[in-house]
């Protein structure tokens, strides 16, 4: 179900000042780190929370590249390869809300500004940040045989949770959802 709230119920709200680049309490971090090599190795905060950003500024072709830079913290966070169908279908799960996330925000948002991902023993969770005002929903009603107008459908289907934040004073947006790590 779509949600406004800024973080889930399980979740544990914004990481502590410093932690990876974000200072505490002003909700999704934006504008950080791109995606060379150095800057895209996980940060383990406090708490076993691994967390990694990809910045689009000036980027083309960003579906495929966050999907390779998200292959790329599955392998490192354990989640891939996978050594059973169902972490193979977890991993391809979170794969595929990540494209419709990135997707939604080129088709609707003028692109996304950056993509977030933080993982612990339970959760991963995605975050996309974009500059649209508009508020992402599943079309309703459904229409499974027609093209297009399904990715929020998607994400709703796959995820725990998902949910927009807005920062106060602060144009944009940043669309989050979270799915449960592979047992």
């Amino acid at each position: 179900m779509s949600t406004t709230r800024p973080y889930s119920p399980g979740d544990r709200g914004p990481e502590p000042s410093g932690a990876s680049g974000t200072s505490g309490g002003d909700g999704p971090a934006t504008g950080v780190s791109g995606g060379d090599a150095a800057s895209s190795a996980p940060a383990a905060p406090p708490g076993g929370r691994q967390v990694r950003r990809l910045n689009f500024d000036g980027e083309s072709g960003v579906v495929p590249l966050a999907r390779d830079f998200t292959r790329q913290a599955l392998y490192a966070w354990g989640w891939l390869p996978a050594d059973t169908a169902d972490r193979r279908a977890a991993a391809e799960d979170v794969l595929l809300v990540v494209s419709e996330l990135v997707t939604n925000a080129c088709l609707h948002a003028e692109g996304p500004d950056e993509l977030r991902l933080a993982c612990d023993n339970k959760v991963i969770r995605l975050e996309v940040a974009d500059k649209g005002t508009g508020q992402p929903s599943p079309r309703t009603p459904h229409r499974a045989g027609r093209p297009g107008g399904h990715g929020m459908f998607i994400v709703q289907r796959l995820c725990l949770d998902w949910g927009v934040v807005r920062a106060p004073g602060r144009p944009g947006k940043t669309v989050w959802a979270e799915l449960g790590a592979p047992a």
